[in-house]
């Protein structure tokens, strides 16, 4: 007699199995002429082919901003973006800020103010004054 395992269907969470990236598209503006651009334009022309190929799932965009600052905008699965002006840096400045937005999730930065979350409070549960043995009220 064989013994045969039971077949499931995996559900797929992040951090368990597959990993998801959060990351869906990176849009990539610049202009020709600005000088706060220089930065950009030798990122586009050197670094951004490599990094491309390197993350297929992402969509990358390029387009020309006449007269405007460089900026990168990602966005994210959960339909957030999150912008950052790369003005007057270099290009591994401006590849240290792509992997930034590559590896952020897309929400904005919650205040933590106790070290764990959890759904319940306290192992112990509630105190209150009336615990106990010999507590006179």
């Amino acid at each position: 007699m064989t013994i045969r395992a039971i077949e499931k269907v995996s559900v797929g969470q992040n951090g368990i199995g597959a990993f998801i990236l959060q990351c869906r598209k990176i849009d990539v503006h610049y202009c020709d002429y600005s000088g706060s651009s220089r930065g950009m334009n030798s990122f586009i022309k050197s670094q951004l082919s490599k990094f491309a190929a390197s993350h297929p799932q992402i969509e990358f965009a390029v387009s020309p901003r006449p007269r405007k600052h460089p900026v990168l905008i990602g966005r994210y699965i959960n339909g957030k973006q999150k912008s950052i002006c790369v003005k007057n840096m270099d290009p591994l400045q401006i590849l240290l800020k792509v992997q930034l937005l590559r590896d952020s999730s897309g929400e904005k930065v919650k205040r933590v103010n106790k070290p764990v979350t959890s759904i319940n409070e306290s192992v112990r549960g509630v105190w209150s004054p009336y615990h106990g043995k010999g507590m006179p009220v």
